[in-house]
């Protein structure tokens, strides 16, 4: 989807939540958002899963009536999120009753690097190109990962992705 479809869908959404609700997108639809020219084929955004709160079923409900694809993303499981990642946040705006932010971009980077799919490492460039990210801060921050890897399931060739990634550049 592009981004007026997006927009299109997340103010249908805004319409069906509380005021004052919060959303936190990932993945290709955040980047649609950020201007990325790849169109997403989901919208994935952060919260849990298992025990999704009241704002997040409303959604997952919107999004099954309206046929979309969307999906919950327990972000903080998958990738140790990195450090000052709240303040990263990037709001896109508010739709309807629902106020939209793109997640930290290094924590987008970070899971896109450690699933290290083709795309994967053109999105990443992506933020790095339009200044969203900062190559030299990513691999500090891969580095951090890595050393808490043991409470999370990190790809076991997450640095040769960044290998990967770097030789793209």
């Amino acid at each position: 989807m592009d981004i007026e479809k997006l927009h299109s869908i997340l103010t249908a959404l805004g319409e069906q939540v509380p005021p004052a609700s919060r959303i936190f997108l990932i993945g290709g639809s955040a980047l649609t958002l950020l201007g990325s020219p790849r169109p997403s084929l989901d919208i994935d955004f952060v919260g849990d899963d298992v025990h999704p709160n009241e704002l997040h079923r409303t959604i997952m409900g919107k999004a099954k009536e309206m046929k979309l694809q969307v999906d919950i993303v327990p972000l903080e499981r998958f990738i140790p999120l990195p450090d000052g990642n709240d303040q990263r946040s990037i709001r896109i705006g508010q739709f309807g009753n629902l106020e939209v932010y793109v997640v930290d971009p290094y924590s987008i980077a970070l899971s896109k690097l450690d699933r290290g799919l083709f795309t994967d490492f053109d999105d990443i460039i992506f933020l790095i190109k339009n200044d969203y990210i900062i190559l030299e801060e990513l691999l500090q921050i891969t580095k951090n990962a890595i050393s808490k890897a043991g409470k999370f399931d990190l790809h076991p060739d997450i640095l040769e992705h960044l290998q990967e990634l770097k030789s793209r550049m």
